[in-house]
């Protein structure tokens, strides 16, 4: 028989290297001749790479939405449904790793971690980067990190991620259950991240950037913003202007989405790369005088840096057991702080 029920929706990463919910999304409409069935094994039949257990976990923690309703793992769906779900990205299997490498965890229960990622580290294991990540460091300084089937072997406990040179704070789940918990919060927007960053040019005042991020049709490593166009994915960043220098703006961005690159993209956009951006145009003198000794003061400033001046700065979430409101804070890194002293300086010579 024909299998008219349609996949509505199921979203797919493709860069191991940015910053964007691991999550997937599916949504299924239940055939007019489909039996009545419980919803964990209507899913199972639907998603055969998938364990009955992850599904029960992601009904337990509401991630499973029948007609926009939450529904336990023993509801019986019927003809007309519309099912809903999210699950883990599938990600190719391989061996991971665990690395002593020094990690800076600011807080810690029995359900998730923060820590704080230095800049020039890849979050997770993937093409090119096998080894040296947060991931193989985290699985060799804590245990039992949840680590369910193949379909996301080689991230456990991630529920995102930043770039390479980005650092700052990001969220590890402990549990399955958190990590479930944790990744509809990211879905659903309910967290709160705030970013500082360092960008070309002197923006005039506060703002926002709001269009739909999709993967550059020239370049297909980096991303664009598309504001009239149905391609690519909803993205708003909201920006603040903290310290003006004339060449450069110290600005705090707030994300209401989490797409990749976004705020890279957003400040590229307007007009405004992060300064010493290695894929967006920020490694380049974009401001000022073609004198020799301003284009050495640049320079000086860029070896400050692997990568864009972007670090991210707060992250407020909800406990996923106890349910109580958790906001940390991270210090600027060592080399931002001494860019920006040198900026000031600058400014006053």
């Amino acid at each position: 028989m024909e299998n008219t029920e349609k996949l509505i929706e199921e979203d797919a990463v493709f860069n191991l290297d940015q910053e964007e919910e691991l999550f997937e999304h599916y949504r299924f409409k239940v055939d007019p001749g489909q039996e009545i069935i419980r919803i964990d094994k209507y899913l199972l039949d639907k998603l055969p790479n998938t364990s009955r257990n992850k599904i029960q976990v992601a009904a337990k923690n509401g991630n499973v939405h029948v007609n926009g309703k939450k529904e336990k793992q023993n509801y019986k769906v019927k003809p007309g449904d519309e099912v809903a779900m999210v699950l883990p990205y599938p990600v190719r299997e391989f061996e991971l790793i665990p690395q002593n490498i020094p990690i800076e965890i600011l807080y810690e229960d029995n359900e998730l971690l923060i820590v704080n990622k230095p800049a020039n580290m890849v979050v997770h294991p993937g093409y090119g980067n096998y080894s040296g990540t947060l991931v193989n460091a985290l699985v060799y300084h804590i245990n039992n990190l949840p680590n369910p089937p193949n379909d996301y072997y080689g991230r456990p406990g991630l529920v995102h991620r930043i770039d390479k040179h980005t650092t700052g704070l990001l969220v590890i789940a402990k549990t399955e259950m958190a990590l479930t918990h944790l990744a509809k919060q990211f879905y659903d927007r309910t967290t709160e991240r705030k970013y500082i960053a360092l960008v070309w040019g002197d923006l005039k005042e506060d703002g926002f950037v709001e269009g739909n991020i999709g993967r550059s049709l020239k370049n297909r490593k980096v991303m664009s913003v598309f504001p009239d166009s149905d391609y690519g994915k909803f993205s708003k960043t909201h920006y603040k202007v903290i310290e003006r220098f004339g060449l450069v703006t110290l600005i705090e961005c707030k994300l209401e989405t989490g797409r990749t690159h976004q705020i890279r993209v957003h400040m590229k956009h307007i007009g405004h790369p992060l300064f010493n951006d290695l894929e967006y145009g920020g490694n380049k003198i974009l401001r000022g005088t073609i004198s020799v000794p301003y284009r050495k003061f640049v320079e000086s400033c860029f070896s400050l840096l692997s990568g864009q001046a972007l670090h991210a700065k707060s992250l407020g979430l909800i406990q996923p057991q106890t349910k109580q409101t958790l906001f940390f804070e991270s210090e600027l890194p060592i080399s931002f702080s001494k860019l920006l002293s040198q900026w000031r300086k600058y400014c006053v010579d």
